[in-house]
C-alpha cells in the first residue's frame, strides 16, 4: 500500500470515528456493506405485497371512480411516526438523494417480481421553482434507482407542474384536491401514444396529487397508466 492510499484510509477512519454512519431510519451504526439503511430496518418496515395483486389492492381502491389505473405499487405502509416516515423526511426535507436511490431499487425490485412490462416511468413533476428551492426532485431520485433495477428510460418532459401550490401536509382531503386542481400540463405527448407508463411518486396519502397527474396523462391517446410508490397510506 502506497503512503497516499495509506493517508486516505487513515482519514477514512478518522472521518467514521468523529462521524460515524448511521441508519437514517433507527439511528444504529451501519456496517460496512450498509448504505442509509440497516438490514434490519429494511427487514421491519411494514411491507404491503401489492406486487403480489397489483390490479387489486389498497392503492386502486382509494382511486377507484376518480382515476384510471392498471396496476399500482407501493414498497411500505406509512404512518406518521414510524420508520418509514423518517426515511421519506430525510429524503424530501434533508436532501439525501442517496436513500431515494436506494429506495428506488427497492421499489424497481418489488415491481419486477410481477413480471409486468412497462415502457417508460414519469416522475411526478414538481413546479420548477420549489424544484430549484428543494434542489431536485425526490421522484426522480426515485426513478433513477428504479431504472438501474427495470431498465427503463424515464421522461420528465412529457407532463409538467405549472402551478406552484403550497404543501399538502396539513390540508383536509378537500382542500388538498382543490389545492392540485389543473396544476398539470402535457407537452409533446406524441411521445408516449400507446405506451405502458409508470408513474412514481415517494408517498400517496389521499391520493389527489396523483390523481390529478394520472388523469392528465390519461389524455395520451392509448396510453396505459400504472403508478408506483415508496410507501401508501393504510387505510
Amino acid at each position: 500500500m502506497n503512503i497516499k492510499s495509506s493517508i486516505l484510509n487513515a482519514s477514512a477512519c478518522l472521518l467514521e470515528l468523529f462521524y460515524p454512519k448511521v441508519c437514517m431510519a433507527c439511528g444504529t451504526h451501519l456496517f460496512v456493506e450498509e448504505a442509509e439503511i440497516c438490514k434490519m430496518c429494511l427487514d421491519r418496515l411494514p411491507k404491503t405485497g401489492f406486487e403480489k395483486h397489483p390490479d387489486d389492492n389498497v392503492i386502486s381502491a382509494m382511486l377507484w371512480g376518480r382515476c384510471s389505473i392498471h396496476f399500482a405499487y407501493s414498497l411500505y405502509y406509512y404512518r406518521k411516526g414510524e420508520r418509514i416516515q423518517n426515511l421519506l423526511h430525510s429524503v424530501k426535507y434533508k436532501g439525501n438523494k442517496q436513500l431515494g436511490y436506494i429506495l428506488g431499487k427497492q421499489l424497481g425490485l418489488n415491481i419486477k417480481k410481477s413480471s409486468i412490462p412497462f415502457d417508460v416511468i414519469v416522475p411526478v413533476p414538481l413546479h420548477p421553482l420549489k424544484k430549484l428551492k428543494r434542489g431536485f426532485n425526490q421522484s426522480e431520485v426515485i426513478a433513477e434507482g428504479m431504472k438501474e433495477v427495470l431498465d427503463l428510460p424515464i421522461d420528465v418532459n412529457t407532463i409538467q407542474r405549472r402551478k406552484f401550490t403550497s404543501t399538502q401536509t396539513k390540508k383536509s382531503r378537500f382542500d388538498r384536491w382543490k389545492n392540485v386542481e389543473d396544476i398539470f400540463v402535457l407537452n409533446n405527448s406524441n411521445s408516449q401514444e400507446g405506451k405502458s407508463i409508470l408513474v412514481v411518486d415517494d408517498v400517496i396519502t389521499t391520493g389527489s396529487t396523483m390523481e390529478a397527474c394520472v388523469n392528465t396523462l390519461a389524455q395520451i391517446q392509448g396510453a396505459k397508466i400504472s403508478l408506483a410508490t415508496i410507501a401508501c397510506a393504510a387505510l
